[in-house]
């Protein structure tokens, strides 16, 4: 009888961590509205294997939910200091590039870069740059500094980014340090500069930027390229520009965490991806760069020929983002300390 039992116990126990119908799965975790969804049901319709799909809101927030564990990701698509820092605690699978090989059409120059220097745990999905858009009904000067989100002439009229990496590294450069500063003194300067800021600010925002500019509630705010660029073909009186001091300019890209348990669904997916079409397809749903010149070439015009979408890189000052490691503390304390204004 007991063996009876253990065996039925087993069979319960496997049947429980099986597919009702026998598919394969690939558990998928992304920002919120960063992939057309139709991809999803494409790729499910060429590889028979089931999407789950679920969202996150920030960086953090995906790291903490992988951190924790209970979690059974196989694919996330993080940002490149999180990336750097997932890799420093081992919790990446190196990809296996023989499953990938729509890895030749990402062009060079969006590879190796110094949050994955050898290329092993990741593959660019979007990139793009951060800037400045305003509203030229309501800004009647040169926009070239990011000085403009300083002065009081637009008093209540200057979203800033709800992130401290972005909104303190926007005083770092202003202030002519590293975006990346993790000297306490021009950190603490960068700080005070944005608590003087305070009472100038209309909102601090992510996703939501892109709307306020639309409807003109706004004179300027601070706003991913991909985001200014669907404002911008919403709103004839928007421009965006990279300001003169330098600005970040970020990848985020897929990666398999170590905990994945269907890793090479995740290279399928990864695969899938990087064909060209389906990279224009969801260029053109979320108005985001790709690191593809095939891709881009089969991208709408609108966003192809944009240098919003596509600046030439060499014209201007760029920084990526790293981990901070341990300052990661000082950096989010120093933004409380803007906040709690």
């Amino acid at each position: 009888m007991k063996r009876i039992l253990l065996v039925l116990s087993l069979l319960l126990l496997l049947s429980g961590c099986s597919n009702k119908d026998g598919r394969e799965e690939l558990n998928l975790y992304n920002w919120g509205d960063y992939i057309d969804t139709e991809l999803l049901r494409k790729f499910e319709d060429e590889t028979g294997i089931r999407v789950i799909y679920s969202n996150y809101n920030t960086n953090e927030d995906m790291y903490v939910k992988l951190k924790s564990g209970g979690t059974n990701y196989d694919l996330v698509i993080p940002s490149d200091y999180m990336i750097e820092r997932l890799i420093k605690e081992d919790m990446l699978r190196k990809i296996n590039w023989d499953n990938v090989p729509n890895r030749i059409y990402v062009d060079e120059d969006y590879l190796y870069h110094s949050y994955d220097p050898n290329q092993e745990y990741s593959i660019p999905f979007f990139w793009g740059t951060l800037g400045i858009i305003y509203n030229t009904n309501l800004v009647d000067e040169e926009v070239d500094s990011w000085g403009i989100l300083f002065e009081e002439k637009y008093k209540r009229n200057i979203i800033m980014m709800d992130t401290s990496r972005d909104s303190l590294g926007v005083a770092l450069s202003y202030l002519g340090y590293s975006m990346n500063s993790v000297d306490l003194k021009e950190m603490e300067e960068a700080r005070d500069l944005l608590i003087k800021q305070y009472p100038l600010v209309y909102a601090y925002l992510v996703d939501q930027t892109r709307d306020v500019m639309i409807n003109g509630e706004a004179a300027l705010g601070l706003i991913y390229s991909g985001d200014a660029l669907d404002a911008l073909s919403n709103n004839e009186d928007l421009a965006y520009v990279i300001p003169k001091e330098g600005s970040n300019l970020w990848f985020d890209s897929m990666v398999i965490p170590a905990s994945s348990k269907n890793p090479e669904n995740a290279e399928a997916f990864i695969n899938f991806m990087l064909r060209p079409e389906n990279a224009a397809q969801n260029s053109d749903y979320i108005y985001y760069s790709i690191p593809s010149s095939e891709g881009r070439a089969l991208s709408d015009e609108e966003i192809r020929d944009s240098e919003v979408a596509y600046p030439n890189l060499s014209d201007y000052k760029f920084e990526i983002f790293h981990d901070p490691g341990p300052y990661i503390k000082l950096y989010d304390n120093l933004w409380q300390d803007v906040k709690n204004q």
